[in-house]
């Protein structure tokens, strides 16, 4: 496992749940606002596995569950055995995801091996290449959507509404691909640089007015639908 970061403890990144997050390094997106750059780029200073599990494994009993972020952790090949060592702390697992690999996610879901999974979800179909700055193939995006809706224990998607990028009908699109998810986050833009794109660096975020206004308009396709970070 590459990890490029490594935070004890968190009280907001596993919903009602004390954990410590892992981060991973390295991404096959290049998503012009992540904060992340240095995890996207694969150049963060990397920390010993063997420590943290020793960390982990003399705060199992403080700790409920472990988050692994990125960076994208469904690129590093050891993934699933260092979540079994988790599972071994009998600590709970949750996955931060892209959506990008739909194989290794039904891998670890078919495993029971994760307890809880967060998609990322960039844009409507027709603008994914442009906000993740890179070619890829939506059906896998459409895939681990999917997954998520069927067999995932427990799962949130969300999507972080960048001004220029993306605006209110494009919410609405992504709203109705996700129609009947049991969660959705629409995430305030946060400048935290350096972002992979330096020009977004003076954006301003949309006003808290006109995030409500389009969660108001997407709050029929989902369960719980929410803002996040206004």
């Amino acid at each position: 496992m590459n990890i490029g970061g490594f935070q004890k403890t968190s009280l907001l990144d596993y919903p009602d749940r004390i954990s410590a997050i892992v981060w991973t390094s390295g991404c096959n997106f290049r998503c012009p606002f992540c904060y992340n750059k240095s995890l996207a780029l694969g150049t963060a200073e990397l920390f010993p596995q063997d420590e943290i599990l020793s960390f982990l494994s003399k705060r199992k009993t403080l700790l409920d569950g472990v988050v692994i972020s990125g960076g994208e952790p469904f690129l590093q090949d050891d993934l699933v055995d260092f979540v079994k060592k988790i599972r071994d702390l009998r600590l709970l697992v949750k996955i931060d995801t892209n959506g990008s690999f739909p194989e290794r996610l039904a891998e670890l879901l078919e495993q029971q091996l994760v307890d809880y999974v967060a998609m990322d979800v960039k844009a409507p179909q027709k603008k994914y290449q442009q906000l993740t700055g890179t070619k890829l193939d939506v059906n896998k995006i459409d895939a681990s959507i999917e997954l998520l809706k069927t067999k995932a224990p427990a799962y949130e998607f969300k999507t972080t509404v960048i001004p220029g990028l993306l605006t209110k009908g494009d919410i609405i699109d992504i709203a109705q691909w996700l129609n009947g998810a049991e969660t959705y986050f629409l995430q305030q833009f946060k400048i935290k640089a350096p972002l992979v794109s330096s020009a977004l660096e003076t954006t301003i975020p949309y006003s808290r007015e006109y995030l409500l206004e389009t969660l108001e308009e997407i709050k029929p396709f989902f369960k719980h639908c929410a803002l996040r970070g206004v």
